[in-house]
C-alpha cells in the first residue's frame, strides 16, 4: 500500500468511509433516487425539469414539469421569430428567391432518392449499379455542375460590365 497507516483502527475507518462511498454510487447507478441519479449523471441539466410528487398511495414519482418545458421552448421560439435580423433574413430570401430554390432543390433530391431506393430494392444488378451511382456519385456530380455554372454566370456577368464600362 502506498499510505502508511499508524494503526488498524484507521485503516478500519478508511474501509467504512470507502464502503459508503460504494454504497451511495450504487444507489445512483440503480437508480434508488430517480431525480438524484439523473442529476448526477446530467451534472443537474435534468433538475429544472423533473419534480418528485407523491400519489395516492404515498410512493414517490417523479413528473416532467411541463410549465417550465413550455416556458423555455416558447421563448426560444420567441427569440428565433422576433430576431430582427432573422426575420430580414427569411423575408428577403424569399423575396430573393432563395425560398423558390430550397423547395426546388428538396423536391429534386427526394425525386432522385425514391429513384435510387427504388433501383437499390430492384434484383437487377444493373439497376442496383444505378441506384449506387445516384447515391454516391450523383451529389459529386451536382457539386461540380453547380460550380461550374456559378463560375460561367460570374464570368458572364464580369463580361457584361465590362462591355457596360
Amino acid at each position: 500500500m502506498s499510505a502508511k497507516y499508524e494503526s488498524i483502527q484507521e485503516l478500519r475507518i478508511k474501509k467504512k468511509l470507502l464502503k459508503n462511498e460504494i454504497n451511495d454510487l450504487e444507489g445512483l447507478l440503480t437508480f434508488k433516487n430517480t431525480k438524484e441519479s439523473l442529476s448526477a449523471f446530467t451534472n443537474g441539466l435534468t433538475d429544472q425539469y423533473l419534480q418528485e410528487k407523491v400519489d395516492e398511495d404515498g410512493d414517490e414519482k417523479i413528473v416532467l414539469r411541463k410549465d417550465v418545458i413550455a416556458k423555455q421552448l416558447a421563448s426560444e421560439v420567441k427569440d428565433v421569430f422576433m430576431n430582427k435580423n432573422t426575420a430580414l433574413g427569411i423575408a428577403s430570401s424569399a423575396f430573393k428567391g432563395n425560398a423558390l430554390d430550397s423547395v426546388v432543390k428538396l423536391g429534386v433530391t427526394a425525386l432522385v432518392g425514391n429513384y435510387a431506393k427504388k433501383n437499390m430494392g430492384s434484383s437487377n444488378w444493373k439497376k442496383k449499379l444505378i441506384g449506387a451511382a445516384l447515391i454516391y456519385i450523383a451529389p459529386i456530380a451536382l457539386k461540380m455542375v453547380r460550380k461550374k455554372l456559378e463560375e460561367y454566370q460570374k464570368n458572364k456577368s464580369v463580361s457584361s460590365l465590362e462591355q457596360l464600362i
